[in-house]
Order: structure tokens, then sequence, then C-alpha cells
């Protein structure tokens, strides 16, 4: 197979004459018809799909400015193609957990060609950003989930590929040093030209949902016209909160556009996104249109589809999701929108579409290396096959039986697997490791002396009180003094919650944690931590339980 093709998934490849008939009739009815207006020059970049070639050239002095304070903008200056596009653009890093690599390595971009007053635009955009696919070696994961998305008519930035070499000094002087950094993942920004693509009014507030953020943190505005009050995340935020179910769901149906945010979730879950929004309080814009409900916007889609299998029915973490999936309402329009969205994620049609995308990208990874070409040919079938397991692991789980609570036999131990890594830093190490037979989950603090990381489990549990434990062994924690935070060193405990002891130093030692879960039935998050400044911890995975506690009765006087 060369290295431009797709494995097709199996299934016939010509449609049926009816449809090839119909397709026929619509093609008359559009050349009769008055013409359509012209594509802004935008849209015509991302549709034409050709692959520029970008030069970042800077001098020392901005090289430096990005090694020791990256996330803040640069004067660079452009070539587009061998020829000049900005003399005094902006550029800073970007990335989280990883995908962050710093100047001397990999880095991925954001790139703004009016922050220095400069009026130069790209195909009419001002800024956009230059992905390094750290996390996706196809390069396709991120266009692919834009596609689908915006077929399905939900905002989703465009996403195209780019070739990236800096250069630092003037090319051809001496001294001059040239890299080439290969192929990155094109994006245009959420900014106000998204916004005025997507939405009727744009004089709202666009908020960026951060690493790891929920709608109750204090996230950073990217677009608003008014003050900076955070009046209307603190209100979505609070109605979440409200302990009446009713009450919580109008407030809710009153901030919140609900048939959007249910599709929204619907798209999340089908292209196993599990660093998104609703499963990671990750990746994600959200906007509060005037007059309208707010509107969440997918981001950081370069990990989709890697768990063909993924749930679509496992209940949501973050806080709105939460609250919208316990209606009973809106839990059966997600279910509904799961059938209806079926055919977006037919594998054959992804197949026939992602095609020209690969045939570009694979044209220049060859001019990078052979041995790029062919790794990314590689990853980019083993994706194909990914497409075809998850369309099938859809169809399935359309009629799948609700989850239901896990079942438990008074003070016996039940075993809980399946733990996922987050962090909250850049440079924490998260991983899964085998040590003489036994599986551990592992996190080690990184260099910057500030780790917030670990694994992280949802489990759906009836009202009652239970125990969480686990074996723990630490070597060299120093913990992490934050006020007000969750707890210190190395620990376990759910989401929400506060655990007051937290191992450091070294050792073994089990660790236990007792919660009680008030409602009839809620999606409890069960959290294995290291909050340090050094060291790491490790949990041993066979040791990983949850008991329900017999509970106490009061005798009556």
């Amino acid at each position: 197979m060369r290295g431009n093709e797709l494995s097709r998934p199996d299934g016939p490849r010509r449609a049926p004459l009816v449809a090839r008939l119909l397709a026929l009739v619509a093609l008359l009815a559009s050349l009769l018809a008055s013409p359509p207006a012209a594509a802004d020059e935008t849209d015509g970049f991302f549709r034409k799909g050709e692959i520029p070639a970008i030069d970042i050239v800077l001098e020392q002095a901005s090289a430096d400015s990005l090694r020791n304070d990256p996330r803040t903008y640069a004067k660079v200056a452009l070539v587009v193609d061998g020829k000049p596009l900005a003399e005094s653009a902006g550029i800073k890093l970007k990335g989280a957990a990883g995908s962050y690599q710093g100047f001397d390595e990999r880095p991925g971009f954001t790139i703004n060609l009016g922050k220095f007053d400069g009026t130069a635009r790209f195909h009419g955009m001002r800024k956009f950003h230059l992905n390094n696919a750290a996390q996706d070696p196809t390069f396709l994961s991120e266009w692919t989930a834009s596609s689908i998305l915006r077929e399905a008519n939900v905002p989703a930035t465009r996403v195209s590929h780019a070739r990236v070499r800096i250069a630092i000094g003037a090319p051809g002087t001496e001294g001059a040093i040239m890299r080439d950094m290969g192929l990155y993942v094109f994006k245009e920004s959420f900014d106000e030209a998204f916004l005025k693509e997507h939405f009727r009014n744009t004089e709202g507030n666009l908020y960026d949902g951060g690493f790891c953020q929920d709608i109750d943190a204090d996230l950073e505005r990217d677009e608003g016209k008014g003050e900076e009050t955070r009046a209307d995340l603190r209100a979505l935020s609070e109605a979440c909160r409200d302990p009446d179910m009713k009450a919580r769901w109008k407030k809710i149906e009153e901030l919140v556009d609900v048939p959007e945010f249910v599709r929204f979730l619907a798209l999340e879950a089908m292209l196993a996104h599990w660093d998104g929004y609703a499963f990671n309080s990750n990746n994600y814009r959200l906007y509060f249109e005037p007059s309208k409900g707010a509107r969440f916007i997918p981001h950081g889609m370069d990990q989709c589809f890697q768990d063909p299998g993924m749930s679509v029915l496992d209940m949501p973490r973050a806080l709105v999701a939460s609250s919208v999936m316990k209606n009973p309402e809106w839990r059966s329009d997600y279910r509904r929108a799961i059938v209806r969205l079926l055919p977006e994620f037919d594998a054959r049609k992804l197949v026939r579409r992602l095609e020209p995308v690969q045939k570009r990208v694979q044209d220049a990874l060859r001019a990078v290396s052979p041995e790029a070409a062919a790794a990314q040919a590689e990853a980019a079938n083993a994706f194909v096959e990914r497409l075809s397991a998850r369309a099938q692991s859809l169809a399935e789980q359309k009629t799948a039986p609700e989850p239901k609570p896990l079942v438990f036999k008074t003070n016996a131990a039940v075993a809980i697997r399946g733990f996922h890594g987050m962090s909250e830093v850049e440079d924490a190490n998260v991983e899964e490791v085998d040590e003489n037979g036994a599986r551990w989950y592992r996190v080690t603090a990184g260099p910057s002396g500030r780790c917030v990381a670990g694994f992280r489990r949802g489990v759906l549990l009836e009202k009652g009180r239970y125990r969480f434990e686990a074996m723990l062994r630490t070597d060299g924690v120093t913990a992490l003094e934050e006020p007000d935070a969750p707890g210190a060193g190395a620990g376990i405990r759910t989401s929400g919650t506060t655990r007051a002891d937290g191992a450091t130093g070294g050792g073994e030692r089990t660790v236990s944690f007792e919660f009680d879960v008030t409602e009839a039935t809620a999606d409890v998050e069960l959290v294995l931590e290291l909050r340090a400044r050094a060291g790491t911890a490790m949990w041993r995975a066979d040791s990983i339980t949850l008991t329900r506690v017999r509970e106490r009765k009061t005798r009556e006087n």
C-alpha cells in the first residue's frame, strides 16, 4: 500500500442508482440557480487545503524571550512560500501537558499578525495556531473531528497543515541558524472573526476553558465588549450547584442553549474526545451570546478516536454536563441525538473525505524525510481502523441499556479499574508502569517544583457511605503548600472534597478515604493525586477498592 493511500473499511463502494440520480438532479438544480456568493478568503484557504511553507524569522533577543517567557508574545518576521508576509508579528508558545515543548524542542505556536500594530493578514486571518501534533502521529485527528463537527453544524475551528522553519538571524547572513521543524497542524483561532462566522451577535463574552478548569474557575476571557466581571460564569456555576434539582434545571435552561449543549455532549462522546469538557473539564471555549443561551465550543481534539470502544453512556463529570445529564428528559434527548448523529460517523464517508488530506500530508512529509512519511502512513492506516471500529461501537451502543450503579455487598470491597491520567501542570510525568508483575499508576513531579497530577475514574453509586482504599508508595515526596487546596502530598479522595492527610517522604502504606453519596444515584469521581514540589507517588492498581460501609443506626430514646 502506498503511503498516501488510506485503507478503506470493507463495504459497498458505489452509491445505489437512485442516490446517483438524485445527486444528478441536485447538480442540475444548482447549475440553474443563481450563483452562490463567493467564499471568503479564509474559507477558500481551508477548502483548498494547500500546505504553505512558513518561515519564522527572529532575532536572538526574541529567541531568548521565548525560552525564558514562552507565554508572552515576542516579535518576529514571517515569510510564507518565499514571500515576506509580516515584519513585526507576535509569536508565543502554546500547548499543555503532553503537547507543550520548549523553544529549543518542537513547540507549538500562536501567531498574532497584528500584535505589534501590524496590518498583515494571512488569507484574511489576523491570528492562527501552529500545533506540533505531539500527541497525534497521524496529523489527522484534529482535521477529522473538526470536519465532523462542522458537517453537523456545531461551531469548530477550521484545520489544515503547514510546513514550518525557524530562522534565528536573517537567512543567509553569517551566524544565522535555520531549523526545519517539519509538518504542523494549522488552525484558525477563537477570535472575533470566528464568532462572526458562527453567531449573529458577537458582543458577548468568549472564555478559554484553560487547562483542566471547569466553569467555576477564573477563566480567561478571549473576547468581550463589557467589563470583565465574570457575572455570567458565576451565575451558571451557581445554577449548577442549586441543591433543588428542579430549580437547578430551570436556571440552567435560562442560561444555556440546552438543545445545542446536548448535541455538543453527544458529539464529544461520539468522537471519543475523552480530554474534552464533558469528561475532563478541558479543551473547550464557552461563549455567552447576548439574549441567547451559552454555547460550548470543542477544542484540542488531537486525541480523538484513541479508544474506539469508549462509552457514550457514562455520566460526564464536568459541572454543566453532569447537571444536564441528570435531567431524565434531557438524557433522553441526548440518546436520541446519538442516533441522529450516527451518519456523521460512517467510516467509508470519513475515509473518502480524508483521502485528499492524507495525500497532501504525505507529499509534505516526504519532503521532510522518507522515515517521517512512512511513520505517518502507518499511523494513518491504524487511525482508519479505529474510525471503522468506532462506527461499529456507536451502532452497538445506541440501543444499550442505561448504566446502572455499582452493586455492593455490605463491607465487601469492589475492585476499581480503568483510571485515566490527568495533570494540571506541564512537566509532571503521569504513566502506568509494570513492576515485579504488578501494575502501578505512577506520578513524578517535574523540574518546575509544582506538581498537581494523578489519575481519575468515575463510578456510578447509590446513596450511602463508602470507603475508598489503595496501596500507596512514595519516594522523596515534598508536599506542595497551597492555601485552600484539597490536600497536600500524595493521597486519594473524591473530586470536590478535601483530604486531611497526605503522604510525604518515602515508604509504602494503605491509604483510605470515606465519603457519603447523598443523592439517590450520583456519578462520583475517584482521585489518585500527587500535590508536591518533588518526588514520586505510585498506587498499586490491584489494590484500589471501594467498599460500601454499613451505616450506624441511631437508637431512639
